[in-house]
């Protein structure tokens, strides 16, 4: 073979890659623009839909906590949400939102010393709760009782006002 001969090989195969890559990129671009100028193609309308408040309800029979709370200690607490909504919804935070107050049998229970710990949000596990339907949420440890509370608190069941966040 000639030094001419390879020089126009070499050539050759140059160009048969050239072109190879450029076919490669044009169909590639076209195959995008095709891609992107056709998905989507269409009309349509989207909404903000409402969803109902979800509640938390007055516990039921068998709904109490499984730990009692003593000075210097902690307990569960147990709340009970109601989801009026016609999907699922996730219960993303739980807060407090007053002062605890003791039942009515115990009304020498003026210094409770008992608080509301706050779960961290987003709540983990996470809770959901199906459609129109309500769930019993326990948070461990959420109810904490100080030293200072008063003797007329033995045996009393709190009240802890809360305020949930709930998301579809």
């Amino acid at each position: 073979m000639t030094r001419t001969t390879k020089t126009t090989s070499r050539r050759l195969a140059a160009r048969t890659a050239a072109a190879t890559v450029t076919l490669c990129l044009v169909t590639g671009v076209g195959g995008a623009y095709a891609y992107w100028a056709t998905v989507g193609a269409g009309s349509g309308a989207a909404t903000n839909g409402t969803m109902a408040t979800v509640t938390v309800e007055a516990l039921v029979a068998g709904d109490s906590p499984q730990n009692t709370l003593a000075p210097g200690g902690t307990a569960d607490v147990a709340v009970r949400v109601l989801n009026p909504n016609g999907h699922a919804v996730q219960v993303y935070a739980i807060r407090g939102n007053g002062a605890a107050t003791a039942d009515a049998g115990h009304p020498g229970c003026t210094t409770t010393g008992v608080t509301f710990v706050e779960p961290a949000a987003p709540l983990a596990p996470t809770v959901s709760i199906p459609a129109n339907s309500s769930v019993l949420i326990t948070l461990p440890g959420a109810a904490a009782m100080s030293t200072a509370s008063v003797s007329g608190c033995q045996g009393a069941t709190f009240s802890l006002p809360v305020t949930l966040e709930a998301r579809k």
